[in-house]
């Protein structure tokens, strides 16, 4: 779903047109019908040839509602530029452009109405003024399309270039944090309070619990409407109307911004990349007094310039603006700047809850540098490494972002893949992160440490995880997502409870293969009750209980494979016969001594294969086997 929004000089039929596009009158005030000229936002829709609907925010075109203006385009996906034939480019058409251009908005299509009024000459003179208008704004290039509203001459191609366009258009996120800035508040009839607005950044559902900012009242969402249809859930990117239960009308404003509770911060301080528009005829100057506009919001404010005493015209520099009552905002939001008469800039929102900073400090300045070129993801990454692996939660309390910003930019590094989570666990309570940069490191580390254990022990499968764990020095409430991570990589294998390099295998040089061979032709010759003692060369005998081919029951106690497998096997069976099993008849079963029957029943109970009962032994249930 795209929202389109309309822009223009006054009385270029931008109402007008919308009306004739959709049958639906923009103008829902009853001055706006009797002076026939916009003064606040108007809203319709339109079906696409296609099927898909989009959204139209009609704006005022005069000069003295600027602001309304503003707040009706700070959430839209494409515009719609009305230029008159008869009268060409305007005022206003030069000021809405050039609020489009600080607003980035690239998608766009030009409608020339009032074709019926001009002749083919002097609408090529339009059309080529308005091409050079365009040629240095974020809308250079945009389609161009005559029309009349009147006739219906050109109505059905400018509408195949709107979806075409919108076709292009990039979707609207969904990160997860829904935010409706305010654009109108009213009341239905048994139903109560309503607000509307673009939803943005996430979606909505009813019945959830919201809070309005920058006042923090709590609310629930009783209904969503969308295009006058009720919908159980609204899509970021929609225009909503949101029925919300326990708040009166006179309790909220257009500029406030319905959200999840908890997920924004009012602040009166932001860092901002700022640019002076290039029309300007003056620069602009330090400490003075500017309205901020974002989203549907216009905000008193004092320009702070933070490299110099002016900013000149089409310049950009760093500033910082204070503004004098609550702000809600997040980074990367972009604004507007006005003086009492005009647009002088605009640009970028770089960090909220920003400190007072010391002018011309060139690590102030190199730090918001890194803040606007890797946004709030190199913040984070920043923020992380010092502590990685990090557990989500001990993360988010020292995260230099309010905590709903610091997810929004942890889901965003994580898509981008310069934050990792670990342990395939997602992005929630209990989340082990990492940066890819100290997940590379400690890869590494790893590595070596396996190396250098497997040089000093050649014939050991692999050191034990917790071993691992104490040489990488990491803690332990991080350390199961941190193995299951490096066994998913490939970077390390399991054994048992060991861990080794996937491509190691122990290896017998040729004196301790003769050893071994000799000691397990022993075994092999007394198989219940081995008499040979076992190798004094602690490395080959942990080697050939690792490799499998000798069992160590007890302390002292060892059997070859073949001998403990044939014990199990039996003592199972005599036990599935008649139920229990003492050491003396162990003992009698395999001609062998209580050493060696003892030692083989502890170690059957450590197994989980038999229990203790009595003076004797039972098999354990499976429900018992497997707790």
């Amino acid at each position: 779903m795209y929202v389109l929004g309309t822009a223009g000089h006054v009385d270029h039929g931008k109402s007008t047109l919308v009306h004739a596009l959709t049958g639906i009158d923009p103008d829902r005030l009853r001055e706006e019908k009797e002076r026939g000229m916009t003064i606040d936002l108007g809203f319709a829709w339109l079906t696409l040839p296609g099927g898909q609907v989009a959204s139209i925010v009609d704006v005022p075109g005069h000069e003295r509602f600027i602001k309304n203006m503003l707040a009706g385009v700070g959430g839209i996906d494409a515009a719609l530029l009305v230029v008159a034939a008869d009268e060409g480019v305007m005022p206003q058409t030069r000021e809405h452009l050039a609020i489009l251009d600080l607003l980035r908005v690239s998608c766009g299509v030009v409608a020339v109405t009032k074709i019926d009024l001009v002749d083919e000459e002097w609408l090529a003179l339009v059309v080529a003024e308005i091409e050079e208008v365009l040629a240095p704004t974020t809308l250079a290039g945009s389609p161009i399309v005559p029309v009349s509203a009147v006739t219906g001459v050109g109505l059905d191609r400018l509408v195949a270039t709107l979806e075409a366009q919108l076709a292009r258009a990039q979707s609207r996120a969904d990160r997860g944090r829904p935010r409706l800035p305010i654009d109108r508040v009213f009341t239905v009839a048994g139903f109560g309070t309503v607000v509307t607005g673009t939803l943005i950044d996430g979606s909505l559902k009813v019945g959830e619990e919201v809070e309005v900012f920058p006042a923090g009242r709590r609310s629930r969402v009783r209904g969503l409407q969308t295009h006058r249809t009720r919908v159980q859930r609204a899509l970021p990117g929609s225009r909503v109307a949101i029925n919300l239960a326990n708040l009166a009308t006179s309790e909220l404003q257009r500029g406030d911004v319905v959200a999840r509770p908890g997920t924004l911060v009012a602040t009166t301080a932001i860092d901002v990349r700022l640019r002076a528009l290039a029309s300007l005829e003056r620069p602009l100057r330090h400490n003075s007094e500017v309205m901020v506009h974002v989203h549907t919001s216009e905000t008193p404010a004092r320009l702070r310039l933070l490299e110099g005493e002016v900013l000149p015209p089409g310049e950009s520099g760093w500033a910082q603006l204070r503004t004098s009552s609550p702000l809600v905002v997040v980074k990367g939001d972009l604004f507007v700047l006005r003086s009492a008469n005009e647009t002088i800039g605009g640009g970028e929102v770089v960090e909220v809850g920003a400190r007072r900073h010391r002018r011309q400090d060139p690590r102030v300045l190199g730090r918001l540098g890194v803040l606007a070129r890797g946004s709030q993801e190199a913040l984070i990454a920043q923020a992380l490494a010092p502590h990685e692996p990090q557990e989500l939660s001990a993360f988010l309390r020292m995260a230099p972002l309010p905590a709903a910003e610091a997810r929004a930019a942890l889901a965003a590094a994580v898509a981008s893949g310069s934050v990792r989570v670990l342990g395939g666990r997602p992005l929630e309570a209990g989340a082990t992160l990492i940066t890819a940069t100290g997940w590379t490191r400690l890869q590494e580390q790893a590595q070596a440490a396996l190396r250098r254990y497997h040089a000093t022990a050649p014939l050991r499968w692999g050191m034990s995880r917790e071993e691992l764990r104490s040489r990488l020095g990491l803690p332990s409430r991080v350390w199961s997502d941190v193995l299951a991570e490096l066994i998913a990589a490939g970077v390390v294998a399991e054994r048992g409870a060991s861990v080794h390099l996937p491509d190691f295998t122990p290896r017998l040089d040729p004196q301790r293969e003769a050893v071994a061979a000799a000691y397990l032709a022993a075994l092999e010759q007394e198989l219940f009750a081995p008499s040979v003692p076992p190798p004094e060369d602690p490395e080959l005998l942990a080697y050939l209980v690792e490799s499998g081919v000798v069992v160590r029951v007890a302390e002292g106690v060892y059997f070859a494979a073949s001998a403990y497998r044939q014990m199990v096997e039996r003592v199972v069976a005599r036990l599935q016969e008649r139920g229990t099993i003492t050491v003396a008849e162990v003992r009698d079963l395999f001609q062998t001594s209580r050493k060696f029957a003892l030692g083989l029943l502890e170690y059957l109970d450590e197994q989980r294969i038999t229990r203790r009962l009595g003076d004797g032994r039972v098999l354990r249930r499976s429900s018992e086997a497997s707790a």
